[in-house]
């Protein structure tokens, strides 16, 4: 075992499964480990590198703006975060935001944000409250996110949690009308269930939530932080459906695949319910994540990264879907947000990602039997094809030691 594996074995809660490799640099679409072995990562950090590892205009802004100014707190205005919201509110048709830096804190905001407009907008009773997540659902790992997780794996040992949140079956709109009341502030929703295992809904369903959401004075709050700016093949996965929500909550991409940045995004009536000292962030909105924000949107709108997804997606759909194997149960998703389901009688997801690894095509298994293909926006055809090819062979490997056994 590496020595760099066994010291982080030793100081890291094991809080993470990693695949056994250790990487020191990046470039693009690739990745390289301790020993200079070359990967193509599928992965993107969850989305996070979508512009591709170190894009030369990101790293020339950083090195500028190091040098200026980095960190003073929102205790002062500064020249780079309004360009920055007017850019992102201007582009997803949102009026106002809140910056802050991961996207369990953009949650929370959104949270806070539904509530008191409940209270304060719609007249819901003092503490009351309730907001309406889909079961199946990812938003992040704080006791009050995971207070609306149905994964026993994220509450064991963490409670008690928060009340006011409500499950629902994701893509069953009767499920959600039925659980709506005049308590209800929000439903928030991923318009593809990411860590749920890239589960699309039925078509048309989030229009039908949002006809739903603006006849019962509800809001309708998406979760666009692994699905949002271009991954799907759109800007924003709610434009598939035409949907415009009242809340939007943009993370990972937002931040070049450079640094931590995310917000919230909403309508007037929404965000005017926060005043001096209701909410706050030291990072958040800093100068430095401003910078960099501002030019990852510009590069995505510049270079057609959703233009690219969109592409390159149903390109790497066709591709996989040539493959004949017993071990594929299904295949989906939109653009490059790809979801490869393994029979769990045949194989694992984590035993495919391993064996990739080892051909130098990095991914990662979701709920062990979901292998997620998210690669850089910026892959090609030839790459494309490469991945494929490894795919391919390694699940015929599986299967040749399956029928052999």
């Amino acid at each position: 075992m590496s020595e760099r594996i066994q010291l982080e074995a030793r100081y890291c809660a094991q809080n993470y499964h990693p695949l056994p490799v250790v990487l020191t640099r990046a470039e693009g679409v690739y990745v390289w480990d301790e020993n200079g072995k070359k990967y193509l990562d599928m992965m993107s950090a969850y989305s996070a590198v979508s512009h591709g590892h170190g894009h030369e205009r990101l790293v020339r802004l950083v090195r500028d703006q190091v040098g200026r100014l980095n960190i003073v707190s929102r205790a002062f205005y500064t020249d780079k975060l309004g360009p920055f919201l007017e850019k992102v509110c201007t582009l997803t048709g949102q009026d106002m935001a809140l910056p802050m830096n991961t996207g369990a804190e953009a949650v929370e905001t959104a949270i806070k944000a539904a509530r008191k407009w409940a209270y304060t907008v719609k007249g819901v009773d003092h503490d009351q409250a309730e907001i309406i997540a889909c079961k199946g659902n990812f938003h992040g790992r704080t006791t009050t996110i995971v207070a609306m997780s149905d994964e026993p794996q994220y509450k064991e040992g963490f409670g008690p949690f928060p009340p006011g949140f409500v499950l629902v079956e994701y893509g069953n709109i009767d499920a959600l009308a039925d659980a709506i009341n005049e308590n209800t502030a929000a439903f928030l929703v991923e318009p593809i269930q990411g860590e749920g295992g890239i589960i699309v809904p039925p078509e048309g369903y989030l229009k039908a939530a949002e006809r739903l959401c603006r006849d019962n004075n509800v809001l309708l709050i998406a979760d666009e932080i692994q699905t949002g700016l271009g991954r799907t093949g759109r800007l924003l996965a709610c434009e598939h459906d035409d949907v415009q929500p009242d809340g939007l909550i943009l993370g990972k991409a937002l931040g070049g695949g450079i640094l931590p940045v995310s917000m919230f995004l909403a309508k007037s009536e929404v965000m005017g319910v926060f005043g001096p000292g209701d909410h706050g962030s030291t990072f958040g909105g800093n100068p430095l994540a401003a910078a960099v924000g501002l030019e990852a949107l510009n590069i995505l709108v510049e270079e057609q990264l959703a233009e690219r997804s969109a592409e390159m997606g149903d390109y790497l759909m066709n591709r996989l879907g040539d493959i004949d194997t017993p071990l594929i149960g299904d295949i989906r998703g939109k653009g490059l947000f790809i979801g490869i389901e393994i029979d769990p009688g045949l194989a694992t997801a984590r035993e495919v990602c391993e064996r990739l690894m080892e051909r130098g095509l990095l991914s990662k298994e979701t709920h062990e039997t979901v292998v997620r293909l998210a690669p850089p926006l910026i892959i090609n055809r030839e790459q494309i094809d490469w991945a494929v090819t490894q795919i391919r062979e390694v699940l015929a490997e599986i299967d040749e030691v399956r029928l052999a056994s």
